[in-house]
């Protein structure tokens, strides 16, 4: 029989390291903050390098170090900067999570160009760049984790003008499937969380539009919106070694939203 320091160690992220990119926002701060919690230390890349470090020094540290790093989300050479910044400071990343995203709305039949390409540059191409500058200092050192924040909208329509942010997460479900493919033999593993609405500055407008709220509750068995809470505690089982047996995976994190519908 296993002993319960076994399953201690199996939840715990003691001498970890983790970079939570888009950490200052309002899930990732959630996350940044469970993983400061069960002990690792964490580094919080955001665009603003102030907000960053603001972020980074309200961590409730159990043990690790907290930094702060500035970078731009669809500049491939920044992105590659902040990695190598985060591995001379932290020496390594054995957790990867992300959860830069945005959201531009407008129907279907006047989408501009523009939009379109700010959508799926910070939506899906920061994220296989990201992941791939990870990966690339987590190859020679036996593996690591990469958890993606991806969205319920990624297998689901809306009766509002998403088609950017849909086709945008839907391909970065697929892409966490490849990813999980192609890098299981360095010994990293690649999930997503596709949440629901959560409470966050960045969906503030649509919660506060009573009519929405109210018909997004009323589709929502477990009867609410999600808290940035929820995702943070599936983000910590993620990084764990409880789940180093789980990747290629998308966990809808929506309280049942996609089982009803």
């Amino acid at each position: 029989m296993t002993s319960p320091d076994a399953y201690r160690e199996i939840f715990s992220l003691e001498g970890k390291t983790a970079l939570v990119a888009g950490g200052a926002g309002g899930i990732g701060c959630a996350i940044s903050a469970g993983l400061a919690s069960f002990g690792a230390s964490v580094a919080i890349g955001d665009r603003d390098d102030e907000q960053a470090s603001a972020a980074a020094a309200s961590l409730p540290l159990n043990g690790g170090k907290a930094i702060g790093v500035g970078f731009d989300a669809v500049d491939v050479g920044s992105v590659g900067n902040m990695v190598e910044a985060v591995v001379t400071k932290l020496g390594r990343v054995d957790i990867f999570v992300n959860c830069v995203g945005t959201q531009i709305e407008a129907p279907a039949e006047e989408y501009s160009e523009a939009d379109w390409d700010t959508i799926i540059d910070v939506n899906l191409k920061s994220a296989f760049f990201l992941s791939q500058a990870v990966a690339k200092t987590q190859i020679a050192k036996g593996g690591g984790k990469h958890i993606h924040i991806s969205s319920v909208r990624s297998a689901l329509g809306i009766h509002r003008g998403y088609v950017g942010y849909c086709a945008s997460k839907g391909g970065m479900n697929l892409m966490i499937k490849q990813l999980a493919t192609e890098w299981a033999k360095h010994g990293i593993t690649v999930n997503g969380i596709a949440p629901t609405f959560i409470r966050t500055e960045l969906v503030a407008p649509y919660l506060e539009d009573e009519n929405f709220y109210n018909a997004l509750v009323s589709r929502i068995p477990l009867g609410r919106v999600g808290e940035p809470t929820d995702v943070a505690g599936l983000a910590l089982y993620l990084a764990v070694p409880a789940s180093n047996f789980v990747t290629g995976q998308v966990i809808f994190i929506d309280g049942g939203v996609t089982a009803c519908q």
